[in-house]
């Protein structure tokens, strides 16, 4: 059963304005991902921390942090206050002026990522910043491809939506646009047939050498990888593998690319996830966490190399609010708040101490939990029928009644005051950096509970 915020979840309950809310809605907004006439949007009333809460005095630990985004909590007080002070001081400016909110942002960004990747273009999120950083690559090598894996996700505009490898990509897949998908290493699920973790980076790596040599090196720009593939699953990849794919590039003039858009800022337990694998991309891509969506905001950090390519030569790409007042002052108030407050340490010790130990438990009692993996608060949680076959709970992409154990799983957890976020046959445990080791409890004692839902669809029940 749901519970309620003591002060600002009673205090908001408000049946007869959620419902004027929601009456809004479906006259006039427009959701993305959706069937219009299927869908029966929440109306939330307000948020703090890691709780959201609804019109009817309902309050939900957020285990999804939106989008996998609000790595600082909701309502952060001084994200909210940099914002407001900055409204007062210059709301907005184009991006051709020197502005010094903008410009410490980007010295602060730059300070944290890996190796020489110093110099900031900001966009308006993930997806443009998936875009720049292939326009870039092309301009840079002169060459038309880029490479990405299956089970991956890079956004939703042209082409950050071809390069994406789940089926969000298929109703815009122009089978045009110049991407070349092959298989990343997974070795719960590896299509290599790998025994081990190091069998699987071998093999994982043999895989993408051979895909290159019968696409043409020479014709490749670039290989984008998600540095822990997010929604498509968690996938934490094998010692050695973006090691292998770096050095795989450097051989043949490929430039690297790293999606951090989920992954960065504090969301592995290290501001970027490259720091776990010592590696340095060409380029890199982030948005989410450098705000947590406070206000719009991406980027794509920038090599040294690639860089000088537009030296002399302009870049041709740009956007009207790319490094917008409002979104750098939220940045720079961000990644202040979350060093001041060792944010990024605490995911890394919720993690390692808290969800880890206690998902390994919770599979240990659900004969629905084929695994659990993960690192900093970014775990998934495998769900299938059969621990031996490894059958999926539901099918892959199922929608309808196929989909029903999810359903029924994802509603269960709402009950208890979780809200989840679901993902073909998996959950993901993905609170803010900023949870605390009891709410991390708390969640995962409902997420505990709600399993009970998914072991009913076990082929042993």
């Amino acid at each position: 059963m749901t519970t309620t915020h003591p002060a600002s979840a009673a205090a908001a309950a408000d049946p007869a304005a959620g419902a004027a809310v929601k009456a809004a809605d479906r006259a006039h907004v427009f959701h993305s991902w959706s069937a219009q006439g299927l869908i029966d949007p929440p109306a939330i009333a307000g948020a703090e921390g890691s709780y959201f809460w609804d019109y009817d005095g309902n309050r939900y630990l957020d285990f999804s942090s939106q989008l996998v985004n609000t790595n600082i909590g909701h309502q952060h007080p001084k994200v909210v206050a940099a914002i407001q002070e900055q409204a007062a001081k210059l709301c907005t400016l184009a991006p051709g002026f020197a502005v010094d909110v903008r410009s410490e942002a980007a010295r602060l960004i730059a300070e944290r990522t890996p190796g020489d990747l110093d110099k900031i273009f900001f966009t308006n999120g993930g997806a443009e910043a998936v875009e720049n950083a292939v326009r870039m690559a092309r301009l840079h090598t002169g060459r038309p491809k880029v490479l990405s894996a299956y089970r991956s996700y890079h956004g939703a505009t042209a082409a950050a939506i071809n390069l994406t490898g789940d089926p969000r990509r298929w109703p815009s897949d122009t089978a045009s646009a110049g991407v070349v998908h092959f298989w990343g290493p997974f070795r719960y699920r590896s299509p290599f047939h790998a025994e081990n973790e190091a069998q699987e980076c071998e093999r994982a790596l043999a895989h993408l050498e051979q895909t290159i040599a019968f696409e043409g090196p020479q014709t490749i720009a670039a290989i984008v990888l998600e540095t822990v593939p997010g929604t498509a699953g968690i996938m934490v990849p094998p010692a050695g593998y973006l090691a292998g794919v770096r050095e795989i590039c450097d051989r043949h003039g490929i430039v690297f690319v790293l999606d951090e858009v989920m992954a960065g800022f504090g969301r592995t337990g290290r501001w970027f996830a490259a720091e776990h694998f010592g590696v340095t991309p060409d380029l890199l891509t982030f948005a989410k966490g450098v705000n947590s969506g406070y206000v719009p905001l991406g980027g794509v950090a920038i090599s040294a190399e690639i860089a000088a390519t537009f030296d002399q030569r302009p870049y041709p790409g740009g956007l009207t609010y790319s490094g917008h007042p409002l979104a750098c002052a939220s940045a720079v108030a961000t990644i202040n708040a979350m060093a001041e407050e060792r944010i990024v340490e605490n995911a890394d010790r919720i993690g390692e101490t808290v969800i880890g130990p206690a998902l390994r438990e919770i599979a240990g009692r659900h004969p629905s939990v084929g695994e659990v993996r993960g690192m900093g608060v970014f775990w998934a949680v495998e769900l299938v029928k059969d621990q031996e076959t490894r059958e999926p709970l539901v099918p892959y992409n199922a929608s309808g009644a196929a989909n029903a154990p999810m359903g029924e799983f994802a509603a269960a957890c709402k009950r208890a005051g979780l809200w989840p976020f679901v993902n073909m046959n998996r959950t993901h445990v993905v609170p803010p950096c900023t949870v605390t080791e009891a709410e991390a409890k708390e969640g995962l004692a409902a997420l505990d509970d709600a399993l009970t839902a998914a072991d009913a669809h076990t082929t042993g029940a």
